[in-house]
């Protein structure tokens, strides 16, 4: 019997009902069938720990104490997801399962979502990778005659784990540095910073400055009304010719 966790509910019905056999919905938290059993994720269940729980007096911002980096990265459950953490536990380490197919999405975060999951529930059986690409039935049930094992995407999970630690380890340092240097003693709230979010946000208010400085320039539209072998036609002059001193022709 093998126990199959998708990402998220409705992907969980949607494995229910194309494949062979019955399955019986227990206390919304799983599928039950003779050969599977199918439950899920909410997205991330679980999440990187805050620094203070690596050392306590990493709870009072101080840039004497930067940069955080630990030893080796806890997870811990997110809020409210504790619930459904205890059923996939109880489901994996159940005598009949042999084996954990991870259903979720077919991405490197995906990949992070079961890894995840399957660190928590501390099992030793093999897992398998299911490769949905769409959720119609004949793409569930030609995906399943495919399955492949979970350790073929070794190099996407490591490559899962390396980008969501690497944001934990930018984003704490760079935000916690920024707000101390950078922050008034009147000013509240924290000057936020990340790997993504920063750099993004650079190029918006780059544009934006570049909106603004905007001279606007006069530019005219050279038209003209043709006529030929019986034939009318308007036409728009057009120029190839770039450059600062170009004629704004269009």
């Amino acid at each position: 019997m093998k126990l199959i966790i998708a990402e998220k509910p409705s992907v969980a019905n949607d494995l229910a009902n194309a494949l062979p056999g019955k399955f019986k919905k227990i206390e919304d938290a799983y599928w039950e069938g003779e050969n599977y059993l199918i439950s899920w994720a909410v997205g991330h269940l679980l999440e990187l720990a805050e620094p203070e729980h690596y050392n306590p007096a990493l709870s009072g911002w101080s840039l004497a104490d930067l940069p955080v980096i630990p030893d080796k990265f806890v997870r811990k459950p997110r809020e409210g997801a504790t619930k459904q953490l205890r059923v996939l536990k109880k489901l994996a380490q159940r005598d009949e399962i042999k084996t954990i197919v991870n259903a979720c999405d077919a991405a490197r975060e995906g990949e992070l979502i079961f890894r995840e999951i399957e660190q928590f529930v501390d099992t030793d059986k093999p897992s398998e990778r299911l490769w949905l690409q769409s959720m119609t039935k004949d793409a569930i049930l030609s995906a399943f005659s495919d399955v492949r094992p979970g350790s073929e995407f070794e190099g996407l999970s490591s490559a899962a784990y390396c980008r969501a630690e690497g944001d934990w380890l930018v984003g704490i340092n760079a935000t916690r540095g920024i707000t101390k240097r950078l922050k008034g003693r009147r000013e509240r709230g924290v000057w936020s910073a990340g790997r993504v979010q920063t750099p993004t946000l650079a190029i918006l208010a780059h544009k934006e400055v570049e909106v603004l400085a905007h001279v606007p320039v006069d530019f005219w539209r050279l038209r003209g009304a043709f006529s030929a072998n019986g034939h009318k036609y308007d036409a728009t002059f057009r120029t190839s010719r770039s450059g600062k001193d170009a004629p704004h022709y269009t």
